[in-house]
């Protein structure tokens, strides 16, 4: 099996009127992100593919003048990373990039990254699931699945177990709900593994536009993930407060993912805009790392606190309206880290 990276170029941007693409610190001041927390949480981020560069980290840092990160690689069942120039290096620049980058507006500090660099195999992101946590890392970051039909059931419960192992060790796990609709890429309705995982936060996307206002409002991308896993049942902590359906509803949050209103990152050293869900997984692993350490299974405290959230109640994937692939919605800036204070 071959999972999929979940970062999507723009085939056209969004029309006049907004300022493109967003910068990093433009999206986290918009989003109301505060300043000057203490962090301290280490980053872990798994890739299957794909090429890193300090130099691309220098570029994207010393622009968005934030402290760059500290990058350590690790190589998980062999692998490692592919030679420059491959279509994956964007998927490893967001994922650094956003990660550290969140990370470093909300604590003025450099973020710790370990990059676990994997083979392209179900085995191999459990396996990087378990060393990130067993290296002591605080959130996790995963832009890479495939829907739950593809994985089939002996595969979905260790990949959730792989996930459940790490929480007991007090990391949060976070992954991208997927680019394919509410299909995610199969002849019926289906969502994506790992974020359909109960021990997994699932991260869906939105389209954020700058002159947001009441007759244009942050929506649903309509490519986004989302939707109810036909494997896992709703947890308890999604009952009752999520919107009822035939089983563990993903997602469970959201932020921007929609390639038309776009993210600068430096890939190869050449300025990029892209989107994809694949930016939602880093944004909130660089948010929850400088919100604390060790905080594992966050999603039933974000549940039982939805004033933390700006609810995504516009647009669909397709299927499923934003409450159901968005979740509790977007954060809700100083709402959101209060919880973890």
């Amino acid at each position: 099996m071959i999972l999929r990276s979940y970062i999507r170029r723009p085939t056209q941007l969004a029309a006049a009127g907004d300022i493109l693409p967003w910068t990093l610190p433009a999206l986290c001041r918009s989003y109301g992100l505060p300043t000057g927390l203490p962090g301290g949480g280490v980053i872990g981020i798994i890739e299957l593919g794909g090429s890193s560069a300090q130099s691309d980290l220098n570029t994207f840092f010393s622009r968005s003048k934030l402290p760059p990160p500290s990058v350590v690689n690790i190589s998980v069942d062999g692998g490692q990373q592919s030679a420059p120039g491959g279509s994956a290096d964007a998927e490893v620049a967001l994922d650094q990039q956003f990660a550290a980058g969140v990370y470093a507006f909300m604590t003025g500090k450099s973020a710790q990254i370990r990059t676990y660099w994997c083979p392209n195999t179900a085995a191999a992101l459990g396996q990087g699931i378990a060393a990130a946590a067993a290296d002591g890392c605080d959130t996790v970051s995963i832009s890479w699945g495939m829907a739950e039909l593809e994985w089939g059931a002996y595969w979905l419960t260790s990949l959730n177990n792989s996930a459940g192992h790490a929480v007991a060790l007090g990391t949060t796990v976070m992954a991208a709900a997927g680019d394919n609709g509410w299909k995610d890429g199969t002849s019926s309705a289906d969502v994506d593994a790992p974020s359909s995982c109960p021990n997994v936060l699932a991260c869906g996307g939105t389209m954020r536009p700058h002159n947001r206002s009441a007759s244009n409002p942050e929506t649903v991308w309509n490519e986004s993930g989302g939707g109810y896993s036909s494997f896992f049942p709703m947890p308890a902590w999604q009952t009752g407060k999520a919107p009822a359906g035939p089983g563990r509803m993903v997602s469970d949050v959201g932020a921007i993912a929609d390639p038309t209103t776009g993210l600068h990152i430096i890939v190869g050293g050449q300025d990029e805009v892209v989107g994809g869900t694949s930016a939602d997984a880093p944004f909130y692993a660089g948010l929850l790392a400088a919100c604390g350490r060790k905080l594992g299974l966050v999603a039933p405290k974000l549940w039982a606190n939805p004033q933390a959230f700006r609810p995504i109640t516009v647009g669909n994937n397709g299927d499923f309206p934003g409450p159901v692939c968005c979740g509790l919605g977007v954060p809700n800036g100083a709402a959101f880290t209060a919880l973890f204070s």
